[in-house]
C-alpha cells in the first residue's frame, strides 16, 4: 500500500501560500496595504490589527491613509506604526494617519532581496520538514510490513517529486518579489 501523499501536498501548498502572504508585508517603495497586516494596536485592552479598526487605503502609488472609525484611535495607531518594523514615520493630520513611502535606495533594495531570500529559505526548510515527516511515516509503514520495498521506493520518490515541485514554486515566488523590489 503506497503512502497517501494528499495530506502532505496540502501542507506544502499551505506553506507556499503562507510564504506568499508573508512577502506582501515586505515594503517595496510602493504603497501596499498589506505592510500594515502585522501591526497591532491596543484596542480596549486587546491587540487588534489596524485593518480591523480603521479604513486603510492606498491613495496613490506612494501614500497610504489610515482612517480610524473612532477618532480617539488616531494616536494609538500612530504610536503602533512608529513602534513597528514598517520603517515609515506616520503623519497624523487630526482625521487620518498618512504614510508616505519614500523611493528605495539601491542599498535598501539589496537588503530587502537578502531578507526575501532568507524568508524563502525558511519556507524551503518547512517544505523539507514535511518531506522528512512523510519519509518517517513511510519507514514506519515498511517496518510494520504495511508496504513492500517497491512501494516504499515509489512513495519516497512521490514525496521527493512533491518537494521539488513546491520548492520550484517557492523559487518562482521569490524571484517575482525580488524583481518587484529591484524595479525602479
Amino acid at each position: 500500500m503506497k503512502l497517501n501523499t494528499k495530506d502532505y501536498e496540502e501542507k506544502m501548498k499551505k506553506t507556499v501560500a503562507g510564504y506568499s502572504h508573508e512577502l506582501q508585508t515586505v515594503r517595496v517603495g510602493r504603497a501596499n496595504v498589506a505592510v500594515l497586516d502585522r501591526v497591532t494596536v491596543d484596542y480596549y485592552g486587546a491587540p487588534t490589527r489596524i485593518a480591523d479598526i480603521a479604513a486603510v487605503k492606498a491613495t496613490d502609488a506612494r501614500t497610504l491613509t489610515v482612517t480610524p472609525w473612532e477618532s480617539n484611535m488616531l494616536k494609538p495607531i500612530e504610536r503602533a506604526i512608529q513602534a513597528s518594523d514598517v520603517g515609515i514615520n506616520p503623519v497624523n493630520d487630526g482625521k487620518c494617519v498618512r504614510l508616505s513611502f519614500p523611493q528605495l535606495t539601491g542599498e535598501r533594495r539589496k537588503e530587502l532581496t537578502k531578507q526575501v531570500a532568507k524568508m524563502g529559505e525558511d519556507a524551503k526548510v518547512a517544505i523539507r520538514n514535511i518531506r522528512r515527516d512523510a519519509n518517517d511515516k513511510i519507514k514506519d509503514m515498511k517496518k510494520n510490513s504495511e508496504m513492500t520495498e517497491d512501494e516504499q521506493k515509489l512513495s519516497e520518490k512521490a514525496m521527493q517529486d512533491l518537494t521539488d515541485k513546491y520548492t520550484k514554486e517557492l523559487d518562482v515566488v521569490t524571484e517575482a518579489k525580488n524583481k518587484e523590489i529591484l524595479e525602479i
